[in-house]
């Protein structure tokens, strides 16, 4: 039986499992680390005040990009929630939606983060399941400091 319970959600496949077909299984978790380290955009329903990005077990999604840009229209504040509250990881998170507003990322009932219009930031999930939080990295695209405008360019161009 497989699981996933890794930070990718990548199919772990028990020792003498699917005889024959660990190939398929293998190269879909290849793909799918392809996609952890790669660009993902995402849509929030036109004027939501909450919105859920998932990464799922063994298939491709979004979320599960490195880079997530988030697009769509706000006339409030919308808090994102990222989950399974079990990974940890790092995310550059952009706000790419129109009408000005914030959006607030979340893991679990922890620390939050807002990200304002046109920005991108640096976050980081500490998987801690129910009281996950969400971390500031400390380094955006708004906000320049001494010692971190290499990183910065690096990451933002």
């Amino acid at each position: 039986m497989a699981t996933y319970v890794n930070n990718l959600r990548l199919k772990e496949i028990a020792t003498g499992a699917e005889s024959g077909t660990w190939g398929t299984s293998t190269n879909t978790n290849l793909e799918l680390v392809g996609q952890a380290v790669g660009y993902g955009t995402e849509a929030i329903t036109t004027n939501a005040d909450t919105h859920a990005s998932t990464v799922a077990d063994g298939s491709a999604d979004e979320a599960r990009a490195m880079y997530i840009k988030y697009t769509g229209t706000l006339d409030s504040a919308c808090t994102i929630t990222i989950g399974p509250n079990t990974l940890k990881r790092v995310h550059i998170i952009e706000n790419a939606t129109s009408g000005s507003q914030n959006i607030i990322i979340k893991q679990g009932s922890g620390n939050e983060v807002t990200i304002v219009p046109n920005e991108k930031r640096i976050v980081y999930l500490d998987g801690a399941g129910s009281g996950a939080a969400v971390q500031d990295a400390g380094i955006s695209s708004s906000a320049a400091t001494t010692g971190k405008a290499i990183a910065m360019a690096m990451v933002f161009g």
